[in-house]
Formats: C-alpha cells, sequence, structure tokens
C-alpha cells in the first residue's frame, strides 16, 4: 500500500470559493446551491461566490452543479479569506 505524503490540516476546512460556470445560471438556484451569490458577467458566464463550510461540502456543491448539467470552467478558493 503506497503512504501518501502531504498535510491533512488543510483538507477539511472551509473557505470562500469563487465557480465559473460557462452560460447564465437562473439566481432561483441560489437557495439550493447553499446561498452563494451568482454574478452573470459579460463574457456569458456565471460566477458562484462565497462561503463552503469544508471539502465534503464543496463536493456536494459540485455534484449539485452536475446533476444540473452546467459546464463548469474554473474553481478557485479565495486566498484573502484564509485566515492560517
Amino acid at each position: 500500500m503506497t503512504k501518501r505524503s502531504g498535510s491533512t490540516s488543510d483538507r477539511h476546512e472551509g473557505g470562500r470559493y469563487e465557480i465559473r460556470l460557462k452560460g447564465r445560471l437562473d439566481t432561483g438556484w441560489s437557495e439550493w446551491l447553499g446561498g452563494m451569490s451568482f454574478t452573470h458577467a459579460s463574457d456569458g458566464t456565471t460566477v458562484l461566490a462565497g462561503p463552503v463550510a469544508d471539502q465534503a461540502a464543496l463536493h456536494g456543491l459540485l455534484q449539485k452543479l452536475r446533476d444540473l448539467g452546467v459546464t463548469l470552467i474554473s474553481v478557485n478558493e479565495d486566498e484573502i479569506d484564509r485566515t492560517s
């Protein structure tokens, strides 16, 4: 069995995330998506932003987006929000 190295201290922490999607997602999905804020960018994408409790919640959010059939462009953690 291969032992994986690396710190596990950050794996379960939450943070603020920005998720960019192709197309315009209706803001009516905000509550179902954990209250994320929606911004419709001029390039035709939708940006979801907000706090995510932990990695499990992030994966759950990404699964919901998958279930909606939207195209994921990027997922970025807002490093400014990190308090270490």
